[in-house]
């Protein structure tokens, strides 16, 4: 079952280079089960038992199935994220390079390792705004080839590179697209035929790199898994799968996946957005529940922000926590901070370990050494526009914001069942010291 699910996994990343085409594999398969498309700049007539999804830029997502018994109802929200670090290819594309090469300009999207980027084949992907008619569409690119790369230089031309090196954005890591002399539209040209399009009718792109190293099962016994984006749409999967197979009659259950983490999530889309809430008001409005009712289920709400964990380096143990460091296929990653990088503290943790004990899912926990600045994620910068019981998690991986994360083969699987049992179950707010979980 491992495997299985894991396989799964790897065909959902190797389909979803960009948080675009993230997102749309994920349309897809709520259609497939059953639910709905709402749009923002529509009426929303919402039922009781219902299905619905709603997109914001096409790079974020929340879907939400709708309890029976609303009487004491709640929401049960997971969150994760589709972006990754990577590349973003600027607008004015093309570097002619002494009339022999052409470069493509990017710029970096987020802390990546970049010298995970050299030396290996490299794609583009993302989407297009296209002019049809009076209409300005939006149409999902990915040119399907080794198409561009990103060569070191020899070591005999920088003898002191094993000794530690910075890479300069604007110089190092420009990927190699031809040996031809580059013209201005080159870029275009080639996503225009890639499209069967006029290239006159593309008005607007946001296109990224992405590593097109196959994703792959290895180890002595097939325990590791590894692909581009694992970071974390990881998470995203097993979130999605968990939330098509739970169900709670007095639970609202919201599954959100945002983009643009890796940057900080003040965007449109972002976690910092008001994307969550107003979706969230719009449920209760739509359901025709008061004011008061919506602040009721709020004390009741729980929120799981999901984003991988930082697995113990065979190389380098002394990087993690001498005690509270996590492994790869040992488990759920529970995460604090007494900083509050994190949203766990006691009461959510300990909600979280009761619902692993009922899937029989293990748990482990993450703390950053003391002397060292650990990064934040989803649940706080989320939590600044919707405030309730929240805990962070994530899966134990290796090598993450590489172009080729690592991770274990067991871990989606057990992160599945807890998100099933998640939202198979329903919290209470009996009084100020007291949740009932049921």
């Amino acid at each position: 079952m491992y495997k299985e699910i894991s396989q799964e996994l790897l065909e959902f990343l190797k389909k979803s280079p960009t948080a675009f085409h993230a997102v749309e594999n994920i349309k897809k398969e709520l259609i497939d089960n059953g639910y709905d498309e709402l749009l923002e700049g529509s009426y929303w007539n919402i039922e009781i038992g219902g299905k619905y999804f709603v997109t914001r830029n096409n790079s974020s997502i929340i879907a939400f199935h709708v309890g029976k018994k609303l009487d004491n109802y709640a929401f049960h929200i997971v969150v994760s994220h589709s972006d990754c670090p990577t590349f973003k290819v600027k607008e004015n594309a093309e570097i002619e390079v002494r009339g022999k090469y052409t470069q493509l300009n990017t710029e970096g999207y987020g802390g990546m390792l970049c010298a995970t980027w050299l030396d290996r084949p490299l794609s583009i992907a993302g989407r297009v705004i296209v002019k049809e008619n009076n209409c300005l569409a939006t149409r999902l690119i990915n040119i399907d080839r080794d198409l561009v790369l990103i060569p070191n230089v020899a070591i005999h031309m920088n003898r002191t590179v094993n000794n530690g090196y910075t890479y300069n954005m604007q110089v190092d890591m420009l990927p190699l697209l031809s040996g031809e002399k580059s013209q201005s539209n080159d870029l275009k040209k080639l996503i225009a035929n890639e499209m069967n399009i006029d290239e006159k009718s593309i008005y607007g792109s946001d296109l990224y790199l992405y590593n097109r190293t196959a994703p792959s099962i290895w180890g002595l016994h097939n325990e590791f898994i590894s692909s581009q984006h694992l970071d974390d749409l990881q998470c995203g999967f097993a979130s999605l799968k968990g939330f098509l197979k739970g169900y709670h009659d007095e639970n609202i259950n919201v599954m959100a996946c945002f983009d643009n983490e890796e940057v900080g999530s003040q965007s449109k889309q972002g976690a910092a957005s008001t994307f969550l809430y107003d979706v969230l008001k719009r449920i209760n409005m739509s359901l025709n529940k008061s004011e008061e009712d919506y602040y009721r289920a709020l004390a009741s709400s729980f929120m799981i922000s999901a984003d991988n964990a930082h697995a113990v380096h065979p190389n380098h143990p002394e990087k993690t926590d001498i005690k509270n460091c996590v492994y790869m296929n040992e488990g759920i990653v529970i995460k604090s901070h007494a900083g509050q990088r994190y949203t766990s503290d006691a009461v959510s943790i300990a909600v979280f370990k009761e619902l692993c004990k009922k899937a029989q899912v293990p748990v482990q926990f993450f703390a950053n050494r003391s002397d060292e600045a650990g990064g934040g994620t989803l649940g706080n910068i989320a939590m600044a526009q919707v405030s309730m019981n929240s805990v962070d998690i994530g899966l134990a991986q290796l090598a993450m914001h590489s172009s080729y994360e690592t991770a274990g083969i067991k871990d989606t699987y057990y992160m599945l069942k807890a998100i099933e049992e998640f939202y198979n179950s329903h919290i209470q707010e009996k009084d100020s010291c007291l949740l009932e979980m049921k």
